[in-house]
């Protein structure tokens, strides 16, 4: 069975926290983000401890600094993803092309999530 454990940091411990569980040769499992209903950002990075997870989560920051120098693709990817998606900024992060959204979407981040079909198509010549 595996255990979850959430402990609660700062985006100033983002990086010592990623840099001691390297050193530790823990792998890190995923970063995620949401926003709860009052609009404030959570990002929680998942970290291996064998049969457990270690999840550090940050609330109510939008620019934290990127691990990417740290975790290499495991985390830049989901960062970018993130960065593409929310309105999350990842200082140092290379975000000069986008992973999966249109070049020519609508100006702004977040916009896949509240702008309609129809709009994003005619945006995209496809109407």
């Amino acid at each position: 069975m595996q255990n979850y454990t959430r402990i609660s940091i700062t985006a100033e411990e983002i990086v010592p926290t990623a840099e001691k569980m390297r050193e530790e040769k823990r792998l890190l499992v995923m970063i995620h983000a949401y926003l709860e209903k009052d609009g404030t950002p959570v990002i929680t990075y998942d970290y291996d401890d064998g049969p457990n997870v270690l999840s550090y989560e940050v609330r109510g920051e939008k620019t934290v600094p990127t691990i990417s120098h740290i975790y290499d693709a495991a985390a830049e990817w989901p960062e970018r993803e993130i960065n593409e998606l929310m309105d999350i900024t990842f200082e140092g992060l290379d975000v000069s092309k986008r992973l999966f959204l249109p070049d020519n979407l609508l100006e702004g981040k977040g916009q896949i999530l509240v702008t309609p079909i129809d709009e994003l198509r005619k945006g995209n010549g496809l109407i």
